[in-house]
């Protein structure tokens, strides 16, 4: 790497500079260590960047001054106060800076630009930036509301003025100035201006969702662009300048919320989720199934528990939109999230894709789609039907008792069937006089038993109280899945071929050693084998 950085050297513009030193950090972006090693699962983006900046300190070289000086303003928190540390040391012992070091950092942003598609599939932000007036350059940036939220592209370029000619509407002029006079509500499908601090709140909201996925999917050129986007997002002012609400795309915030609009970005996900309170989401029901587009749907029983699931996804999975559909989320929503989440009667899951169809006319009518895209998103609905039914598995056709799988699953919440299973795999049987099959694991006050007659079951012995509680914490962990890493962890012992019943000890053991702090027992669990 330091090596590498001689080519620093050369360069004459501060934007190039912090291009290449943001793909030498991006080398190993989204990487982790393994787990054998000595860090456990440690971030290599602050162990190899911080043992960079230490290694590059050692060398009182341009070259090493060079690239201390692109960390300092691209690195993470940490790495950039240790770079700048250790530039202004090799500084003070005469070491020759580049000529660009004196403008990196120095950049600020001007305009913003934000595109919806039609679905609201994504958002395109474009920021511009300039370092001083010189060099002007614009990022842009894609968020991706079907993968999460994430922040899946970026690239830079500094032919603004061609970019800003592509991205206006047709027989429009260019996109006008955020501080201008805007109208109230834009169309979708063309860039509108958004300040620099509705452009922050979306991007830094994409950004961590981004850095928090695991193995996002992002576009291969992302991690060299990465480092960059870090620290443009962060010259993003974080307050609005007060000005005329007219401005405010769409609308503002609140009159979004208050109309069922789906717009994203500056909207928190976080309001936008707690909107949808369960009487609104039940009244949101109520009105689809007495509208035109549902009269066909025969079972209303039925129809309104799929409406229900798809109320919950859009919600929940897509940032509190539940109107918003598009031939992509309603695949992912039938084929990805149902199977591996929700655990459907029979006559839901014949049912499911015909309400889906519904919704689609229901809620697409409402936005105010175009008819071409309600149509495009039908196809979508129909070509999946034949696969949703292979795809789509009811647990009693892996030989699972119904009614056993109904005792686990009153949240009809099919992913934790595994792991609650696990934690209470007796279930039927007499145990000290007590009928195992009348009791009910969703009840804390009978787990005791259940836990009771597995644990004198597997050892062919009584137990004492204090053990017996262990296990209640370590199942009542299990049955809410909380934390996550406590049933990855469990599956990684069980992987090895260790008995359930000694798996659950050492999982017991690492929630009493972290007592209270879940950061440092999900930090446990991720150090199991």
């Amino acid at each position: 790497m330091l090596r590498a950085s001689r080519e620093l050297l050369a360069l004459r513009s501060p934007l190039d500079a912090e291009l290449m030193v943001s793909e030498m950090l991006g080398t190993w972006w989204g990487q982790r260590a393994p787990r054998s090693s000595s860090h456990g699962a440690a971030d290599l983006e602050e162990l190899i960047g911080e043992g960079l900046v230490e290694y590059a300190a050692q060398h009182a070289s341009p070259a090493a001054l060079a690239l201390l000086s692109g960390i300092a303003c691209l690195g993470t928190p940490r790495q950039a106060v240790q770079a700048e540390q250790a530039g202004l040391a090799l500084i003070e012992r005469g070491v020759a800076r580049p000529a660009w070091s004196e403008h990196v950092g120095a950049v600020a942003a001007t305009d913003c630009y934000l595109n919806s598609d039609l679905f609201g599939d994504q958002d395109e932000a474009v920021c511009l930036f300039s370092y001083a007036g010189t060099d002007p350059h614009a990022l842009v940036m894609v968020v991706d509301y079907n993968a999460g939220g994430i922040l899946r592209d970026g690239w830079v370029t500094s032919k603004v003025s061609t970019l800003l000619e592509r991205c206006q509407p047709p027989g429009d002029t260019a996109p006008r100035q955020a501080s201008g006079a805007q109208p109230a509500r834009a169309a979708r499908g063309g860039f509108r201006p958004v300040t620099p601090a509705q452009a922050r709140r979306l991007l830094e909201a994409a950004l961590t969702a981004t850095d928090t996925a695991t193995d996002p999917p992002v576009s291969k050129s992302f991690p060299a662009y990465h480092a960059f986007i870090r620290a443009r997002v962060r010259t993003l002012s974080p307050k609005d300048p007060v000005a005329d609400p007219a401005i405010a795309p769409f609308g503002g915030p609140a009159t979004a919320l208050a109309s069922h609009d789906d717009t994203s970005g500056w909207i928190s996900a976080a309001a936008r989720r707690k909107a949808w309170s369960d009487d609104r989401r039940a009244m949101l029901v109520v009105e689809f199934l007495a509208s035109d587009d549902a009269e066909d749907l025969s079972d209303r029983k039925a129809a309104s528990r799929c409406a229900d699931h798809i109320i919950a996804y859009g919600c929940e999975q897509d940032f509190g939109r539940p109107l918003r559909m598009s031939p992509a989320k309603a695949e992912t929503f039938l084929l990805d999230w149902l199977p591996r989440k929700i655990m459907l009667l029979p006559a839901e899951q014949h049912a499911m894709p015909h309400v889906l169809a519904a919704w689609v006319r229901w809620a697409g009518r409402r936005r105010e789609l175009p008819a071409e895209a309600i149509e495009e998103t039908l196809d979508a609905v129909f070509n999946a039907m034949g696969t949703f039914a292979r795809v789509y598995h009811d647990p009693t056709t892996f030989g699972l008792d119904a009614q056993l799988v109904a005792r686990l699953l009153p949240d009809a919440d099919l992913e934790a069937l595994p792991r609650r299973a696990f934690a209470f795999p007796l279930l039927q049987g007499v145990y000290d006089g007590i009928d195992l099959s009348t009791l009910d694991p969703a009840r804390p006050e009978e787990r005791r038993t259940l836990l009771a007659a597995d644990h004198d079951d597997a050892h062919a012995r009584p137990t004492n109280e204090q053990h017996i509680s262990r296990h209640l914490v370590l199942s009542d962990r299990l049955w809410r899945g909380d934390p996550p890493e406590l049933w990855e962890a469990a599956q990684r012992l069980l992987d090895r071929g260790e008995h359930r019943h000694a798996v659950q000890h050492t999982l017991m053991y690492v929630i009493r050693d972290a007592g209270g702090d879940t950061a440092r027992l999900a930090a446990e669990l991720a150090n199991l084998p």
